[in-house]
């Protein structure tokens, strides 16, 4: 992968999957933050944008979307530097409310502390960050509420899960939700199409210059998905138990039957899409996680590599 000329005014700190990455754009003594990571990363979070700031001064925290990765560290980041919260529009009142069935939490088997938005960013909006004119631009699909922010000027584009280098993220509509989250990641992905782009920083991953490449995967992705909604509710089920384990490291292989019972997105998606007992989806379950590489098998238990 080519390394990315980002603009001096901005620092990727790339976090992986438990955590997504966390963009800071700086304005002279301060500077504004996207994206806060998952909980228990926090203390970390915090540790690392300590270092990045080097004595300038966190003003705002935005979030492109909901989901317990990106705003996991939102309250830890507030208390340590006394920050704004700007969430989308969307998720306003699920903020406010602390729903945590409507953030995922509860139904994805995921944590969060609550905190309190000051302030909502609606699509269209103009943000001044880094130096550069940043526009608010809706991206529903992964999450239906989600926005990117697009820099003309730089040709550049902070897409959080709406495009990565090989994909995008999961279609959580389709198995738990309303529905009409592939037609939304396809309208989303054509618009960002056509945007004037020369780099994405992405919500996990390295940023990236293969923009053509990216759209190339993404739409080849949404393709597969659309031909078998079983292969939607297949790749939720994997990624987030995968996700799971990257908390928890480690799991009873007799445990997973009931584990995938028990939480509500997993019960769902199989129950629309699969039809199999806890046991027959936990047994294809555990082959896939092994067949992935990330996980291994030591005696009765799945750990994470």
């Amino acid at each position: 992968m080519t390394r990315v000329p980002l603009p001096p005014s901005i620092q990727v700190l790339e976090r992986g999957w438990l955590s997504a990455n966390n963009v800071l754009l700086f304005d002279g003594g301060t500077a504004c933050l996207i994206d806060s990571g998952y909980v228990s990363h926090a203390g970390q979070t915090v540790a690392l944008l300590r270092e990045a700031l080097g004595g300038r001064r966190l003003t705002g925290l935005l979030n492109t979307h909901s989901h317990s990765d990106h705003i996991g560290g939102n309250a830890a980041v507030q208390r340590a530097f006394g920050c704004t919260i700007g969430v989308p529009a969307g998720i306003a009142p699920a903020v406010a409310a602390w729903d945590e069935a409507a953030l995922l939490l509860s139904v994805a088997d995921q944590r969060g502390e609550r905190f309190k938005a000051d302030h909502h960013l609606a699509a269209g909006e103009r943000l001044q960050m880094g130096g550069f004119e940043w526009q608010a631009l809706a991206a529903p699909g992964h999450d239906m509420d989600a926005l990117v922010f697009y820099a003309p000027d730089a040709r550049g584009l902070i897409s959080g899960d709406a495009l990565w280098r090989n994909g995008f993220g999961i279609l959580f509509a389709e198995v738990i939700g309303g529905g009409g989250g592939l037609e939304a990641a396809r309208a989303t992905l054509e618009a960002l199409a056509r945007l004037p782009l020369d780099w994405v920083i992405p919500g996990h991953g390295a940023p990236f210059v293969e923009v053509d490449e990216a759209f190339e995967a993404a739409f080849a992705r949404l393709r597969y998905l659309e031909e078998d909604g079983a292969r939607i509710a297949r790749n939720a089920i994997r990624a987030c138990v995968t996700f799971w384990l990257l908390e928890r490291r480690r799991v009873a292989l007799d445990d997973l039957p009931a584990h995938l019972a028990s939480v509500p997105l997993y019960r769902e998606a199989n129950r629309r899409f699969l039809g199999l007992s806890p046991e027959a989806l936990a047994g294809w379950l555990a082959d896939e996680l092994l067949r992935s590489g990330r996980v291994r098998r030591e005696g009765g238990f799945l750990e994470i590599t």
